[in-house]
């Protein structure tokens, strides 16, 4: 599809979404941010919850397409994933399609799949097929935003890449991270592929950097014209030889979603 001019990015105040706020305009963006927290520096976002059906229904008015990143992005009692990631993110599809919206790119998460075994030295990389196993209440409100998006381009023709996001950041911080790491430089190589291949449909891919240790298939997120260029190997020594190598013996070190199958960090709002 022709490059949106116009993305409503949603989390923009988080992490990532402070990442992207950065990056994704050299691509031709104009961003529009929401988040239910100001965001610094930007006295035009709009600062509403997911919840705010008038809000959002204003916020994705006259858009080309929505990268959404808000929500809560680590565990949190049930009540509150709903709130956010189940019942925001819906509000959100809602949204969008009674204003025209064709395209949402979702921030799913490798946690949807979190439960399913890493793979071992010379066993094949993790389909983007594999079944849903979710480490966490996060972990499930991303496998329920995977099939909203489904439903919405079965039912309303509304497409979504969805992106099982490992671990942007600067640089990876763990042994773990050095499969799943995904430079910010990637992720917005990632996202303006999504937000610009042709006819996606509902298409799930992985999101990380081409790591030398990697450990899903990046195959569907290729297809999309992604073309990662870096790599985690360069951190490797140095965190090894301060953490060690994985114990595949160790659930939180044995499975894709890492400690948080075993101890997830719990969000602190």
């Amino acid at each position: 599809m022709p490059a949106p001019r116009t993305v409503l990015l949603t989390g923009a105040a988080g992490g990532l979404g402070t990442l992207m706020r950065s990056l994704l305009p050299a691509y031709g963006y104009e961003l529009r941010l929401f988040d239910v927290r100001p965001v610094e520096g930007e006295p035009d976002a709009v600062t509403a919850d997911l919840t705010d059906e008038d809000a959002l229904r204003e916020a994705v008015r006259g858009v080309d397409a929505v990268l959404h990143l808000a929500g809560i992005s680590l565990e949190a009692p049930f009540e509150k994933i709903l709130r956010s990631n189940i019942q925001g993110t819906y509000n959100l599809y809602e949204a969008a399609r009674r204003e025209g919206v064709g395209r949402i790119v979702f921030a799913s998460s490798n946690h949807a799949v979190g439960f399913t075994p890493a793979p071992r030295a010379g066993e094949p990389l993790i389909p983007v097929d594999t079944p849903r196993r979710p480490d966490t209440f996060y972990g499930l409100s991303k496998s329920f935003g995977e099939d909203l998006a489904q439903f919405y381009w079965d039912k309303h023709g509304l497409e979504t890449v969805s992106v099982r996001i490992g671990s942007c950041f600067p640089e990876p911080t763990s042994v773990r991270m050095l499969s799943v790491w995904m430079s910010p430089a990637d992720g917005a190589r990632l996202f303006h592929a999504a937000l610009t291949a042709e006819g996606v449909g509902h298409t799930v891919v992985y999101g990380s950097s081409a790591n030398t240790r990697l450990w899903w298939d990046l195959g569907s997120a290729r297809a999309l014209g992604y073309d990662p260029r870096d790599d985690s190997e360069p951190y490797a020594a140095k965190l090894i030889a301060e953490q060690g190598e994985l114990d595949p013996q160790n659930p939180a070190h044995s499975h894709l979603g890492g400690h948080f199958v075993t101890d997830p960090p719990v969000w602190p709002y």
